[in-house]
Parts: structure tokens; C-alpha cells; sequence
């Protein structure tokens, strides 16, 4: 679901929610004229416009959801067999699949997947680059990250808005045939 910019933090603590409040509006304690912030914080209120939109979107969300699934199950399905894994889920958990991803074995075949698909006009992307290659943090500090950088190798984002996306995908003739069916 998407309202343009700006967000929305559901919680049924009240002191979870007042101190959401109070940093999501710049953490301004109140006072007739000064100025003063009592901790850090951020300018996240939403635009009134936004938020009407926001409204729009909460009632339709039962269909949006539905439709989300039933897009994941069809790419469970169509990635079934194929040695690729497909995303799903932890347990006790329901996703809401906002965002469908697939694992392959390795960089090689993740970069012939994004070829493939791309070349096909299935827009496929591999997933973001981790924030410590980026050239303003290289030199910063971070710990080990070898199931970070193993994902980053096999991790492929694919199109998750409920459209003919599927359709698009069997279409595609894939020359590696260990690679998707």
C-alpha cells in the first residue's frame, strides 16, 4: 500500500505511541515561544492530502493483500522444480509478500537470471547493494558479513505488482535450462 510519502505507526501501547508521536514531530517540547528539543527527531507527518490517500488505500486492503498472495502463489508454483527458491515465509508469520524474491545458487546464475528476464522485458533486479560497499561508508566500521554478502550473490527481486508479471515470465525461452523451467 502506498500514499505518496510519509507513513503511518500502528501500536496498542500508548506510551509506545506518545513517544512515536512526539519524535515524529521534531521532538519539539511544548512551550509558548521556545524552541526546544528534548532528544532527536524527525519531520515524518504526513501531509493531509497523503493522508486522504492513505484512507483510500486502508479499504482496499483486504483485495490488495489477496491479490499479493495469490501472485506469490503462482510464482511458488511456477519456480516449483526449478532449483530456484522463491521467498515465502517465516512460520507463525503472514506475509504480505509487498515484495517477491528468489534465491539462485550462485552470482553466475543470478546474473544470467537478470539477463535473461531483462532482455525479455521482465524488469528482475538483483537486491540492493549492501550499505558498507557504497563509496561514503566503505571505510566505516561494521562486523562479519558473510550471509549478507552470500544473499547479496543470489538474491533477486522480482516484479511484485499483480499484473500479467507471470505471464511475462513463461514466455521467456531461458538458455540455461538449470536456470528456470
Amino acid at each position: 500500500m502506498t500514499c505518496g510519502g510519509g507513513g503511518a505507526i500502528i501500536t496498542n501501547d500508548e506510551q509506545i505511541a506518545k513517544h512515536a508521536k512526539h519524535i515524529s514531530t521534531t521532538a519539539k517540547v511544548p512551550h509558548a515561544w521556545e524552541f526546544v528539543h528534548d532528544e532527536t527527531g524527525y519531520n515524518y507527518r504526513m501531509p493531509n492530502l497523503n493522508a486522504a490517500l492513505a484512507c483510500a488505500q486502508l479499504e482496499q486492503l483486504p483485495k490488495f493483500l489477496e491479490w499479493k498472495r495469490a501472485l506469490a502463489n503462482a510464482y511458488q508454483q511456477f519456480f516449483k522444480g526449478t532449483g530456484i527458491g522463491f521467498i515465502t515465509g517465516i512460520e507463525n508469520a503472514v506475509p504480505n509478500f509487498w515484495l517477491n524474491t528468489i534465491v539462485l545458487n550462485n552470482i553466475d546464475e543470478r546474473n544470467a537470471f537478470l539477463q535473461e528476464t531483462n532482455a525479455n522485458k521482465v524488469m528482475t533486479r538483483p537486491s540492493w547493494c549492501l550499505i558498507h560497499k557504497l563509496s561514503m561508508y566503505v571505510n566505516c566500521v561494521h562486523g562479519n558479513l558473510d550471509n549478507s554478502l552470500w544473499l547479496e550473490e543470489r538474491l533477486v527481486n522480482i516484479p511484485s505488482s499483480y499484473h500479467d508479471n507471470l505471464k511475462a515470465l513463461n514466455s521467456i525461452q531461458f538458455e540455461n535450462n538449470e536456470i528456470a523451467k
